[in-house]
């Protein structure tokens, strides 16, 4: 007789723990949707758990209705735009040289702790903001996207994954007679494809959450960023550049609907992203790219 199929305790577990994990992760944003379609009485007596009560569109309508909340917008769609290829171009350029050995090249040690400080120290605020208005890159989009052109961290993160391409692959590239530029994108990059995704989305999340750089950098209002825009209006609460109508209409809205639909729609175009980049988030592309 067969035996019968034990239970794999283990598995079960497991199953539940990430189930529990997962619903952290969502139930705040349901939470959060849910709030944003409330009314304000209803949001502000606190009885908005994960379904909408009293359901309307008034934050939305007064979130849509403001010019400046899509003009600030396309100014964050502008930034990922430029600035993710950007960070992404420099990552790769930099991260391939130093992932060599030190005999292929000679000061690759110096160039990695030069690059390694900056992530322990700084100039300071005031020396990076009159680097950047000497260089006349003010009230600019350059200057949203210049600054951080170079990021450290996902050198660090892509030079280890280079190292970890098989050597061979390089090897018989350079018998082929593949110069130093065709190995690395005809070999490094198109194997990289599941660490360059994650550091694009890491740049685009990056990119489309920073707001303080914003508030120094841009001199005219029309010119912020998506969340400096939010922190202006939600956060500080500064009026100056609304109209009598729009503050007549702000009041009849809780602070939290509108918070919560300002935050549902700052978060919505990186959830939108997010499905495109998830098919690279795989192991397994140098797998069998080597035989012997």
């Amino acid at each position: 007789m067969k035996a019968g199929k034990r239970f794999d305790w283990f598995a079960a577990v497991n199953t539940t723990f990430l189930i529990l994990v997962a619903l952290l992760c969502v139930l705040p944003l349901i939470h959060i949707i849910a709030v944003s379609f409330s009314s304000s009485t209803a949001a502000a007596a606190g009885y908005v758990k994960l379904w909408p009560v009293d359901f309307t569109l008034a934050s939305y309508e007064f979130t849509g209705g403001r010019e400046g909340f899509w003009r600030s917008m396309l100014v964050s769609l502008e930034r990922i735009a430029i600035g993710t290829p950007l960070n992404l171009l420099l990552t790769i350029m930099v991260a391939y040289p130093l992932s060599k050995e030190s005999k292929n090249f000679r000061f690759r040690l110096v160039y990695a702790w030069i690059f390694f400080m900056t992530m322990l120290f700084n100039g300071g605020l005031i020396p990076w903001y009159v680097t950047i208005k000497e260089l006349g890159l003010l009230d600019s989009i350059w200057a949203l996207v210049l600054p951080n052109s170079v990021p450290v961290f996902s050198i660090v993160l892509l030079l280890n994954f280079f190292r970890e391409v098989p050597k061979e692959l390089e090897e018989s590239a350079v018998i082929d007679g593949a110069s130093q530029w065709t190995t690395l994108w005809r070999i490094y990059v198109p194997i990289s494809k599941p660490a360059i995704a994650t550091l694009a989305l890491f740049s685009m999340v990056e990119h489309w959450n920073s707001w303080f750089d914003g508030l120094l950098l841009m001199g005219n209002p029309a010119h912020y960023p998506l969340q400096s825009y939010i922190q202006t209006i939600v956060v500080q609460q500064n009026f100056s550049a609304m109209s009598r109508e729009d503050i007549l209409n702000m009041a009849m809205i809780s602070d939290r609907t509108l918070r919560a639909s300002q935050i549902f729609l700052g978060a919505l175009p990186i959830m939108a992203a997010y499905p495109f980049l998830q098919k690279y988030f795989v192991k397994g592309i140098v797998l069998g790219s080597v035989k012997g």
